[in-house]
């Protein structure tokens, strides 16, 4: 899988070669460790079993282990989940942002 873009969503049954697949809702140690090495990590944001999906979740889950240097993702929720690693990418200089706006007091 090319490596361009920061952030990648794969599919559930997806790991893509030379990947490190965290788990379901790894904690947050786990994951800045496995970020720590030299191979991306993949995390799983999916709900907890019996529980119905929640895109605010899901968001919320992808854009913090983004932020703590996951790179593969596997959601219910695509579309909410790429817009949210995409502003994680642009907060962390990795991608320009999508509209650039300057306030002017």
């Amino acid at each position: 899988m090319p490596d361009d873009a920061p952030f990648h969503i794969v599919p559930p049954d997806e790991v893509p070669d030379g990947v490190t697949d965290a788990g379901d809702r790894p904690p947050a140690d786990l994951v800045r460790a496995l970020a720590g090495r030299s191979r991306p990590v993949l995390v799983r944001c999916l709900p907890e079993p019996g529980r119905a999906a929640d895109p605010a979740e899901a968001v919320a889950l992808a854009a913090v282990y983004a932020w703590l240097g996951a790179r593969y993702f596997v959601t219910d929720h695509p579309r909410q989940v790429r817009q949210a690693l995409d502003m994680v990418a642009s907060i962390q200089g990795r991608r320009p942002p999508a509209a650039v706006r300057r306030g002017l007091a």
